[in-house]
Formats: C-alpha cells, structure tokens, sequence
C-alpha cells in the first residue's frame, strides 16, 4: 500500500498549501479558477468516455448503476460522512458557509477516486509491489487538491480518508486475488469499458463545478463496476463486443 499512503500525503500536503492560498485570493479568482477546473475536469472525462469499444456498455453500466445507487442511497450516505466529518473538524478548518466543507469533500473524493489510475495503480501495488502507477497519480492529485482546496475551501483535505480506504481496499484485494486477475494494463477489456463508464461520471462533477447541473454522481458510482462485469459476462458467453 505504499503508492497509496503517497497518494494521502499528496493530497494532505496539496490541500493544505491550497488552503493557505484561499484565503488569499479574491472571489473572482476564486470561481474563475474553479470553472477552469470545471471545464478541464469535461474534458478529462470525455477522453476517458471515448475509449470506449462498445458504447452500450458504459450506457447499460451508468443506467443499472444509477438504478442501484439510488435505491441504496449511495449520494446520502456520502453526504452523511461529510456531515459528520464537518462537525467534527470544523473548529479546525473552518471555512465559510455552512455545507460547504461537505460539499468539498464529496466533490474531491469523487474526482480522486474515479479513474483508471486509482484501479489500475492500486491493482500493480497489490499484485507486485510497484507503485510507480500511484506515484505519478499522486503527483497529479497533489496539485489538483492544491486548486480544488483554494476553490472549494478547506473540505478537501478531508478526501483523503476514502482515497486511503478505497485504493487501499483495492490493492489488498488485489493481494489476495491476484491468481484470478491476471496480468492487468490499460487495453484490458473490462479496464477499456470501465474507464469508459467512469468518464461519463466525471463529465457529472465538472457539471458540478460548472454550476450548470446538480448530478448525483455519487449514486452513479455502481457503473464503474458493472462495466467491468458486463464485459467478463459477454466475455464468457463468446459474444464479441
């Protein structure tokens, strides 16, 4: 788990030197950096949506995951977490109106968490021990908490609890099913469609940051494992896709 705990460091180190500058910026930057985060975070998740091979997988995988996320609630439960993780820390972070800590801590840990980085560099840490995959992620994360932190305010910081519970989750089950998943890269099938699907889910957040939209992307995360699921089903019955 060694590329994780980088991951939190980055992302624990890039949040607070954002918080620092925050509240030294004005609101105008303030939002202007955050639509560009917005716009950037789009086109981030169309590039990812396009590898697609088959576009009615990440399309069956956001419809079935949408239906199970929002029968378990998955957003609330998101919500919840944040609610508590504010009361508790607010003292300590302060920072400005009343939600907005919850606010940037769904919206980070969601962004941190969707990617083909997150599966593909928890998978190789499990499995080999190399952590170069989550390295360079956490390069990536360390300066996007920086400008998330500066934009969203001082909840940001708090997106590396679930990091560390869900790469970290990921890397030793990767440990102990190594066996069964074989040799993993980025042209693996079900890692094609699942990136695909999790792409559509980050499109959601930069409508977020964009203000254009509230999605419950939260309650789409269920896609991003039934694109996978899909594919080793197809897979099994000798249907091409």
């Amino acid at each position: 788990m060694t590329g994780t705990f980088l991951n939190v460091i980055a992302v624990i180190v890039g949040s607070a030197i954002g918080i620092l500058l925050g509240h030294r910026l004005p609101e105008k930057v303030r939002t202007t950096v955050l639509n560009g985060l917005g716009l950037m975070v789009i086109v981030v998740g169309l590039s990812m949506a396009l590898e697609t091979k088959n576009v009615l997988i990440p399309l069956f995988s956001v419809l079935l995951g949408g239906i199970i996320g929002e029968l378990v609630r998955i957003e609330d439960g998101l919500q919840a977490v944040g609610e508590r993780l504010e009361q508790r820390t607010r003292r300590f972070l302060g920072g400005g109106e009343q939600g907005t800590i919850v606010q940037a801590f769904v919206t980070a840990s969601l962004v941190f968490c969707v990617g083909p980085l997150a599966i593909l560099g928890s998978i190789q840490n499990g499995l080999t021990g190399d952590y170069n995959l989550l390295a360079v992620k956490s390069m990536l994360d360390g300066f996007a908490s920086l400008a998330f932190a500066a934009a969203l305010g001082p909840g940001v910081i708090l997106s590396a609890l679930p990091l560390l519970v869900y790469q970290g989750g990921i890397s030793l089950a990767a440990l102990g099913l190594g066996g069964f998943l074989g040799e993993v890269t980025r042209q693996t099938p079900w890692v094609i469609e699942m990136t695909a699907a999790g792409g559509i889910l980050v499109m959601g957040i930069g409508l977020i940051l964009l203000d254009l939209k509230h999605i419950r992307v939260g309650n789409l995360l269920p896609a991003v494992a039934i694109a996978p699921l899909i594919v080793v089903i197809l897979g099994s019955l000798g249907i091409a896709f």
